[in-house]
């Protein structure tokens, strides 16, 4: 059985495009739950792949083009 890789990723929005963002980020295929947060960020997004080249390539390419994202932050899950 192979583990997925997973990612806790905050999304920090400009004023007013958290919604957009939110409904960008629930229609990718790598989303496996995206909600609207309070405190420094606006969303909070778990993403899931089956490698971490895949996982960055989502990163890098999708969640960095969607309009209104100011500030990422990403965080990997370690299982030890």
């Amino acid at each position: 059985m192979t583990t997925k890789i997973r990612a806790y990723l905050l999304i920090e929005a400009s004023a007013g495009a958290g919604n957009s963002v939110l409904d960008a980020v629930r229609a990718m295929p790598a989303t496996v739950q995206a909600d609207r947060v309070t405190g420094p960020y606006d969303v909070i997004v778990v993403l899931e792949s089956d490698n971490l080249d895949d996982l960055g390539a989502v990163l890098h390419d999708r969640i960095h083009s969607i309009p209104g994202i100011t500030r990422t932050m990403s965080c990997l899950r370690f299982e030890g």
